[in-house]
């Protein structure tokens, strides 16, 4: 009996010391709309701080036949597309600088769009201007990298978006409005002020509050 009550404390001591390793205790908790950590794999709706416009989803452009740039929508009375929020690394609430992977949840998202529905950073028309479109699209297509949460002093639990390439060099994602009047979201090499956002929990009920509850132990 004493054998197995040690291997079980052995093994949770384990998982509770990896889980913690390769990140700083000083790294902040990236917080949503209600104050409550973004856990690692949950939907959230990503919301511009600036007016003119609701949450993030899906809009065509271009010769696409079906909506797979990420932009804004134009309706201010709309969240957008419930995006997913996740870390290859074994943590649960995510932190600021964490490596991301964004994904729109399928369950919300036209029968003509690739899945899962990674954002991906692609090349196209709009290089020659120094941006970097971001669409869902297949991974075989995409600039590697990855997503990263940082603060930004605008307002409280504001939040920007940057992509991080392999060797490290980060660029600000914001906005490009086309001639449609899309604002498209987008990476640039070039200093434009970056995309403000805020993140609104898509979990409702029960899960909402045991999501919080958890996050916040």
């Amino acid at each position: 009996m004493k054998k197995s009550t040690f291997t079980w404390f052995a093994l949770f001591f384990l998982v509770a010391i990896t889980t913690r390793l390769p990140y700083s205790a000083t790294a902040q908790a990236v917080l949503d709309t209600d104050g409550v950590p973004l856990v690692n794999g949950g939907k959230y709706y990503i919301l511009p701080f600036n007016k003119g416009g609701g949450g993030i989803g899906l809009v065509q452009t271009g010769t696409d036949t079906c909506p797979l740039t990420i932009a804004q929508s134009p309706d201010e009375d709309s969240d957008g597309i419930p995006v997913t929020i996740s870390s290859p690394n074994k943590i649960f609430v995510i932190k600021q600088r964490h490596p991301l992977e964004l994904k729109f949840s399928d369950t919300d998202l036209p029968s003509c769009t690739p899945t899962p529905a990674k954002w991906n950073v692609v090349e196209d028309e709009l290089s020659a201007e120094g941006f970097s479109s971001i669409k869902v699209t297949n991974d075989s297509e995409k600039e590697p990298g990855w997503f990263n949460i940082r603060s930004i002093r605008v307002a409280p639990k504001s939040y920007k978006l940057v992509f991080r390439s392999p060797d490290n060099a980060t660029e600000n994602i914001g906005f490009y409005i086309d001639n449609n009047k899309t604002r498209r979201v987008v990476v640039t090499k070039n200093k434009i002020f970056p995309l403000v956002v805020q993140f609104k929990s898509a979990a409702t009920g029960k899960l909402k509050k045991i999501l919080g509850s958890s996050a916040a132990a």
